[in-house]
Order: structure tokens, then C-alpha cells, then sequence
């Protein structure tokens, strides 16, 4: 998956943005103003940090070497994945799961608006 790839796939979901609130090289994707992704989009490698239920971080740590607790980040919670060290319909899991993590935690009106067309 390209920096390219991984932008448009982020700002794909429903209502995500992309901010620059640290540096112009740090990509925060947001959803009703809540991360489920960051990525520095011109680091080699590329690698995203993502939001994830803690023992399936646990497990997906043990499982994969491209995944490690989240830089920067609560570890419990996120993760850092190295884009090419893993498939990319794994990532693009991933990526997801976050997303649907961050909605899921959101008030209930404002998960009514996403669904809004």
C-alpha cells in the first residue's frame, strides 16, 4: 500500500477528515473529530498508528512482527504498523477496525449523523 493508497483509503470512511494539528508532515485522520489514524505519509517505511481493542493488540503484537504498541500513543489502545510488512488487506482491516472503534465510542446522536445521507 503507497502513502497515496492509504490517504484516499482513510478518507474514504464516512465523514473522516485529514488534520495536520502536530507538524505539516503528520497526518491525523479524524471522524467527528476523533483519531483512529496518524501517519507520518512521507516516512519510509510508512507506518500508521491505529486505535485497537486491547487484547486484540496484544494478540496482533504476538502475531505479526510489522505490528508494535503504538509510538507515542496510549499502548494499551494503539498501535504502530509498518505498511509493507504486512498484506495489504490487512492493513486495510485494520484501518477500519479503527475507524469503527473511534464511531462506536462516539455519543449516539452523533453516530446517527454519520448515518445520514
Amino acid at each position: 500500500m503507497t502513502p497515496a493508497e492509504l490517504r484516499a483509503f482513510c478518507l474514504g470512511f464516512n465523514a473522516a477528515v485529514e488534520e495536520f494539528p502536530f507538524t505539516p508532515e503528520t497526518s491525523v485522520f479524524k471522524v467527528l473529530g476523533k483519531v483512529f489514524a496518524l501517519s507520518a505519509l512521507d516516512a519510509d517505511p510508512l507506518k500508521v498508528n491505529l486505535k485497537c481493542e486491547p487484547e486484540q493488540a496484544v494478540r496482533l503484537r504476538a502475531e505479526h512482527e510489522a505490528i508494535v504498541p503504538g509510538w507515542h500513543m496510549n499502548k494499551r489502545h494503539w498501535n504502530t504498523v509498518t505498511v509493507g510488512g504486512l498484506p495489504d488487506a490487512l492493513v486495510r482491516e485494520l484501518v477500519e477496525d479503527s475507524y469503527d472503534l473511534v464511531v462506536a465510542g462516539l455519543p449516539r446522536a452523533e453516530r446517527l449523523r454519520l448515518d445520514r445521507p
